[in-house]
């Protein structure tokens, strides 16, 4: 099956289970900081390695947005993919403050405050997607793309091997701080039929 021929009922079955999830980990964040977080609608596209870095650039604010990023792999019930999760405009002691980290956001502790972020939503909405699609996701551990850089050095880092993929990019912002990152969930051509299959079924 080639992937871009998503039907349009199994886009809408995906974007609303995804954002089910992603609400879920949304959630979870907020209770865990005790404030509000915005997020946005999901939105599912097919991409290419130089589409993600072109969508990643214009969701940046600025143009000039240094960003950080972690990736987390996962697999399971025949679908493999990675989240990547990507900060810009994020001022970390404010993150810190929330996080109740006790020292300024040096790059050690803005490492630590990346991994930690990235466990609560990845691991929330990662485990969201597989409750509701009746799998299981192992997942690999997270791992630093960058600190301090541009997109494309952030996403060279990636080293993206496929040549299209399945991408939902959803965008958490926390009211009245100033943190703001887009997780994006890559599910890779090979594994696409895996979960076309899942959303037939949820669809039947």
């Amino acid at each position: 099956m080639r992937p871009h021929l998503l039907t349009e009922d199994q886009r809408d079955c995906l974007q609303e289970i995804t954002n089910v999830a992603m609400g879920r980990a949304g959630d979870r964040l907020a209770r865990l900081l005790d404030v509000f977080v915005v997020l946005s609608i999901p939105h599912v596209s097919i991409l290419n390695p130089t589409d993600i870095a072109m969508a990643l650039h214009s969701l940046n604010r600025e143009s000039n947005d240094v960003v950080h990023g972690v990736c987390q792999g996962f697999i399971g019930g025949g679908i493999a993919g990675e989240a990547m999760l990507i900060f810009n405009g994020t001022d970390f002691n404010d993150l810190a403050k929330l996080l109740q980290y006790d020292r300024v956001a040096d790059e050690q502790a803005e490492y630590e405050l990346l991994m930690d972020t990235a466990n609560v939503l990845n691991g929330a909405c990662l485990k969201g997607l597989a409750e509701q699609i009746d799998t299981h996701f192992s997942f690999g551990p997270p791992m630093l793309l960058g600190q301090h850089c541009n997109i494309t050095d952030l996403l060279r880092n990636n080293n993206m091997t496929w040549k299209q993929a399945l991408v939902v990019e959803i965008n958490y912002s926390i009211e009245n701080h100033k943190i703001n990152c887009d997780l994006l969930l890559v599910i890779a051509e090979h594994s696409i039929a895996g979960l076309v299959e899942k959303l037939n079924y949820l669809l039947d």
